[in-house]
């Protein structure tokens, strides 16, 4: 990266929360002016970098990670895609048949450097999918993909179960579910039973 880029990241990710350079440095606990235009170089002329320190206390401070911060340094940024909490996953009125967002309920959160809108996100609540997915992570799932087995995906069964798993083996009548969590143990399903099956892109941690 440049180290353009990396200013025109943190200007993009101030703007993302509704906040001026000055306004994020604060919220991180840093000087207000350590992010103005004229300290981003130094005396000589030369580029002034941004410490990995000041990076971490800005990403904490507005619940971003690295990996958000690289796709604005590159310019990716994402799509706004809706946003769901797991433990309402399971009502079918925020579905439609195939496991598309439908109705109403829904927030939106941006994903940098998604390639695709056909998607939608799930915040886990709890500490039943750790050490996997931990309470507030968000998963991007993606409805329709074609799945194969060591995939992670979440299904929604007929009767309103939601689930964050890895597809074992498939016959045409059944599908096995592995738990993310060693304490649980595989699950088996008629495919009768199961509404609709959504591979997980990724987490944002």
């Amino acid at each position: 990266m440049r180290h353009t880029d990396i200013w025109k990241a943190v200007d993009a990710l101030a703007e993302r929360n509704g906040l001026s350079a000055s306004g994020l440095a604060r919220r991180a606990g840093l000087d207000p002016t350590a992010f103005n235009k004229s300290k981003r170089a130094n005396a000589d002329g030369s580029p002034r970098w941004l410490s990995t320190e000041s990076l971490s206390k800005v990403l904490q401070a507005v619940g971003s990670s690295l990996e958000d911060f690289a796709a604005l340094a590159e310019g990716r940024q994402g799509h706004t895609v809706p946003l769901l909490g797991f433990a309402k996953a399971g009502s079918g009125r925020y579905f439609d048949d195939a496991g598309f967002p439908t109705g109403q309920g829904w927030e939106e959160v941006r994903f940098p450097g998604l390639e695709t809108e056909n998607a939608y996100a799930l915040e886990i609540t709890g500490d039943s999918m750790e050490p996997v997915y931990r309470h507030g992570d968000r998963i991007l799932a993606v409805p329709g993909a074609a799945v194969r087995r060591g995939d992670r995906i979440v299904v929604r069964t007929r009767d309103g179960e939601v689930l964050a798993k890895l597809l074992g083996r498939q016959t045409e009548r059944t599908i096995e579910l592995i738990s993310l969590n060693a304490e649980y143990g595989a699950r088996e399903f008629a495919r009768a039973d199961l509404a609709w099956i959504a591979r997980i892109l990724w987490v944002s941690q």
